[in-house]
């Protein structure tokens, strides 16, 4: 059964990521190249993006507990990101080692403020930790896309982004107001995870490869970078395998179950 990082494999991945993100950077001619998977954003964008976002949570994380983001990473992110190629990639790193020296501090089961609230996955360093994998991964292939080179997303990171972002990202106790369905979502790597969405809201679980299990509504299937790419937007839903009724996927994209 594949099992997310710990704690430790976290922290390499961010720091891996983000060293690619500044090398993709650094291969642009302009840093006011277009970047087509965030429309309207050019790489010096996505990099304020980023490099903004490493300082905002490097706060949250170190100001443990609250009712909101800290006042300071807000301000934080807001540091305008430089222009010249070698100052915004130490800038970049510097945010990178900000965000890495806070979760470190914090250890895995410190708490602290997250926008996801209450749910399977925990308003702690550790949450936000593997949160920001999948944030400095995706961004990092909005990168390589800007630059004419994407790469799928390394194996590890992306069998665990589909977990993640359904836990994160999908996961409620507020009623699902369409008919009730269950949506499987499966890699090529061979792992499945099952989203069953009725009145209790939408639970997914990551299926036992050794047992049967009811067919599922529908299904979709790709490589985990397709999947994650796809609940991200940065490829057409298109691009992933269907199988059975879709109508839910559908209505999953558009529900928001906070209105």
């Amino acid at each position: 059964m594949t099992q997310h990082p710990d704690f430790t494999a976290l922290l390499r991945l961010i720091e891996e990521r983000s060293a690619a993100f500044r090398a993709a950077v650094a291969a642009a001619t302009d840093l006011d190249t277009a970047v087509p998977s965030c429309p309207g954003w050019t790489l010096h964008d996505l990099a304020q993006h980023l490099g903004g976002g490493d300082r905002l949570w490097s706060h949250n994380v170190a100001a443990g507990p609250a009712e909101g983001p800290s006042a300071e990473g807000l301000a934080a992110k807001q540091e305008p990101a430089p222009r010249a190629p070698e100052a915004l990639a130490a800038w970049l790193a510097d945010g990178t080692e900000q965000l890495l020296a806070a979760l470190r501090a914090a250890g895995q089961d410190g708490p602290c403020w997250t926008w996801w609230g209450d749910g399977l996955t925990p308003q702690t360093a550790g949450g936000v930790a593997r949160h920001r994998v999948q944030e400095s991964a995706v961004h990092t292939y909005d990168a390589q896309l800007a630059v004419g080179a994407p790469q799928a997303l390394p194996e590890q990171i992306a069998l665990d982004g589909v977990e993640e972002f359904l836990e994160t990202c999908v996961a409620t106790d507020t009623p699902w107001p369409h008919q009730a369905a269950t949506g499987d979502f499966e890699t090529a790597e061979g792992p499945t995870w099952r989203l069953t969405l009725d009145a209790a809201g939408a639970a997914p679980v990551r299926l036992a490869s050794d047992r049967d299990h009811e067919a599922p509504t529908g299904s979709v299937r790709g490589t985990a970078s397709d999947l994650v790419l796809a609940f991200y937007g940065r490829i057409p839903v298109d691009a992933i395998k269907g199988d059975g009724d879709q109508e839910h996927f559908h209505q999953l994209k558009a529900w928001d179950p906070t209105a």
